[in-house]
C-alpha cells in the first residue's frame, strides 16, 4: 500500500510542469500569426502620407520568413493575416462616412487575394531562387485584385507607396508592375539573406549558388532604379503652358456636402474670380489653362440656366477655358463628366469617366443589396454610366488628359489618355466624402507615381485638398491644405516622348503573370514527383 501511495504522489508532482510547457507550446505556435500581422502593419506604415518606404522591405521579408517551407494551407492563413494587418488600417478612410460595415466587408474581400497569393509563395518558397517566383506571385496577385471583382480595386498597390523611395524611376521602366515587383523582390531577397547568414553559422556551409541568387534578388532592383534615372525628366519638349488649380472648398466635410451642390458651384466660381482680379491686378501669371475639380458643378449646367451663366462667366472673367467637373444627365444616364468650356463658345467638348467606383457611383447587385438593406440602395439612388472613349481636351494649343479621381488607380486609365496625346495629365478629384483621412495623401502619391511613369506633369485639382501641381520627375511643385479655398497657377512643361512604360503597357505585367504562373507550376510538379517517390 505504501509502495501505491507513493507513486500516486510521484505522478501527481510530475503533473504541474508539464502544464506551462504546454501553454508556452501554444504560444511558440502563434508566433508566425503575429508576426504576419505586424509584417503587414509595417507594410501600411511605409505607405503615404509617412515617407517611410524603405518599411515595406523588412514587411516583405518578414512575410517570406514566416511563409517559406510551411504547407499551403498554413500560407493561406497567414497570408489572409498579412493581408488584414495592411489593408485594415490602409483601407479605414472607405468607413470615415458610411461606418465600418462596408469597410471591414472590403477589407475582409481584398484580403481573400493576398491569402491566395500566400499559398502560392509557400509552394514556390521550396525552389530554387524562390525570391523571384514568390515576388512575381505577389504582383499576379495586385494583377488579378485589379481586375475583380466589380472592374478590380488597385488600391494598395506596392507601387503607390513608394513615391518617395529610391526605386520610383523603375515606373517609366514599365509601369506600377515593375517597380512593385523591385520593391517585393528585394525585400524577399533581403529574407533569403539572413536566413543563409544564419544557416550558414550553424552549418559552417553557405551554398553559393543561393546566396548569389539572394544578393542579385537585392542588387539587381536597385542598380535597376539608379540606371532608370536617365529615364526620369522634367524638361519641356513642346513648350510649357501655365496652368491654374482651382481649389474651392466646400461648405462641410462628408457626405452632407452632396446637398449643398450649388453652394460648391459658387465656392469654384468665386475663387475663379478671386484669381481673374489678381491676374488683373499684375499679381499672379495668367494662365492659359483653368482646371477645376471632379463635382466642382453638381448642378447639371446644361439643364440649370444659373449654373451655365455661373460658370460662362468664370471662364470669361479669366480669359482662359476651363475644364469643369459636373454631374450631367444625357438621354436618361447619369454621367460624371469633365466639361471644356471656352471662354468664347461655351461648353465644347466633354469626357465622361470610365472607370466608376463601385458602391460610390453605381451599386452592384442593387436588387440583393435593397432587400437586405433598403438605407444602401437609397445612398446611390441611380447608377452613372460609364464613358467609352479617352479624354484629352486641347486647351490653348495643350493636350490635357483628363483622369478623374478613383481612374487614377488603373494602368490602363491613365496610359490611354497619354497614347491619345496627352502632353499633361489632370486628376479633378473630389475628396470631400473622406474627411481628413489619408485617402488624399494616397491618391496623392499614385499621381506622383503616374507621373514618372509616363514622364508628363501631373496636375490634381481637388473640391477639398490636397490640390497640387507635380513635374514629370515626380516632385511636388505646389500644393494647397485640406479645406480651404486656393488657387495654384504654374508654368509646367509639355512633353510628347513615352516612356518605355507607355510603350510596353500591358506587357510587364503580362510577363511577371506568366512568370508566376511558371514557378507555381513547377513547384506543384516537384510536389507531385516528391509524393510519387515517397509511395514508391
Amino acid at each position: 500500500m505504501t509502495v501505491t501511495a507513493t507513486s500516486v504522489d510521484e505522478s501527481d508532482q510530475l503533473e504541474p510542469p508539464a502544464a506551462p510547457a504546454s501553454r508556452l507550446a501554444r504560444l511558440v505556435r502563434l508566433v508566425p500569426a503575429a508576426v504576419a500581422a505586424l509584417s503587414g502593419v509595417l507594410l501600411y506604415v511605409s505607405f503615404p502620407p509617412r515617407i517611410l518606404w524603405w518599411l515595406a522591405l523588412p514587411a516583405f521579408a518578414c512575410f517570406g520568413w514566416v511563409l517559406r517551407g510551411r504547407s499551403w494551407k498554413a500560407g493561406l492563413g497567414l497570408g489572409y493575416l498579412f493581408g488584414l494587418g495592411f489593408l485594415l488600417p490602409l483601407l479605414v478612410w472607405t468607413g470615415v462616412e458610411v461606418g465600418p460595415g462596408p469597410w471591414l466587408a472590403l477589407v475582409a474581400v481584398e484580403a481573400i487575394f493576398v491569402a491566395l497569393v500566400g499559398a502560392g509563395i509557400t509552394a514556390v518558397s521550396k525552389l530554387p531562387g524562390w525570391p523571384l517566383w514568390a515576388a512575381a506571385l505577389w504582383i499576379a496577385g495586385e494583377a488579378v485584385r485589379a481586375r475583380a471583382p466589380f472592374h478590380g480595386f488597385p488600391w494598395g498597390k506596392i507601387a503607390f507607396g513608394q513615391a518617395d523611395g529610391v526605386f520610383l524611376p523603375l515606373a517609366a521602366v514599365g509601369g506600377t508592375p515593375v517597380l512593385g515587383f523591385a520593391v517585393v523582390l528585394c525585400g524577399f531577397g533581403l529574407c533569403e539573406i539572413v536566413r543563409l547568414v544564419l544557416e550558414g553559422r550553424r552549418t559552417r556551409v553557405v551554398r553559393r549558388s543561393a546566396a548569389t541568387v539572394a544578393l542579385l534578388s537585392v542588387a539587381v532592383p536597385v542598380v535597376g532604379a539608379v540606371a532608370a534615372r536617365s529615364l526620369v525628366s522634367d524638361k519641356a519638349e513642346d513648350g510649357t503652358t501655365t496652368v491654374a488649380v482651382i481649389q474651392g472648398n466646400v461648405p462641410r466635410a462628408g457626405l452632407e456636402f452632396n446637398a449643398q451642390r450649388r453652394a460648391v458651384l459658387d465656392y469654384h466660381v468665386k475663387e475663379t474670380l478671386r484669381l481673374a482680379a489678381e491676374v488683373k491686378a499684375g499679381k499672379v501669371a495668367k494662365p492659359d489653362v483653368v482646371l477645376w475639380p471632379e463635382n466642382s458643378s453638381d448642378v447639371d449646367p446644361f439643364a440649370d440656366a444659373q449654373a451655365y451663366t455661373d460658370i460662362d462667366d468664370a471662364a470669361k472673367a479669366i480669359g482662359a477655358p476651363i475644364s469643369v467637373g459636373g454631374v450631367v444627365e444625357r438621354d436618361g444616364k447619369l454621367y460624371n463628366e469633365q466639361i471644356l468650356w471656352d471662354p468664347v463658345k461655351g461648353p465644347t467638348d466633354t469626357y465622361d469617366k470610365r472607370q466608376i467606383q463601385p458602391f460610390g457611383e453605381y451599386l452592384p447587385m442593387r436588387s440583393l443589396l435593397g432587400a437586405i438593406n433598403k438605407n444602401w440602395t437609397s445612398m446611390v439612388r441611380q447608377d452613372f454610366s460609364r464613358g467609352t472613349k479617352p479624354g484629352v481636351f486641347t486647351m490653348n494649343g495643350a493636350k490635357i488628359g483628363l483622369v478623374t479621381c478613383y481612374e487614377a488607380a488603373f494602368d490602363w486609365a491613365v496610359r490611354s489618355e497619354v497614347t491619345d496625346g496627352a502632353q499633361l495629365i489632370s486628376v479633378p478629384s473630389n475628396n470631400a466624402t473622406f474627411d481628413r483621412s489619408e485617402m488624399t495623401y494616397q491618391q496623392l502619391a499614385m499621381s506622383r507615381v503616374r507621373a514618372v511613369e509616363h514622364s508628363r506633369t501631373v496636375t490634381v485639382p481637388v473640391t477639398s485638398g490636397v490640390s497640387a501641381i507635380i513635374m514629370p520627375d515626380g516632385k511636388i511643385t505646389q500644393k494647397t491644405g485640406m479645406f480651404v479655398a486656393d488657387s495654384l497657377v504654374q508654368k509646367v512643361p509639355l512633353r510628347s516622348s513615352e516612356t518605355p512604360a507607355t510603350k510596353l503597357g500591358i506587357l510587364p505585367e503580362m510577363a511577371l503573370v506568366l512568370l508566376a504562373a511558371g514557378g507555381l507550376g513547377w513547384a506543384i510538379g516537384a510536389g507531385v514527383r516528391r509524393r510519387r517517390a515517397g509511395d514508391a
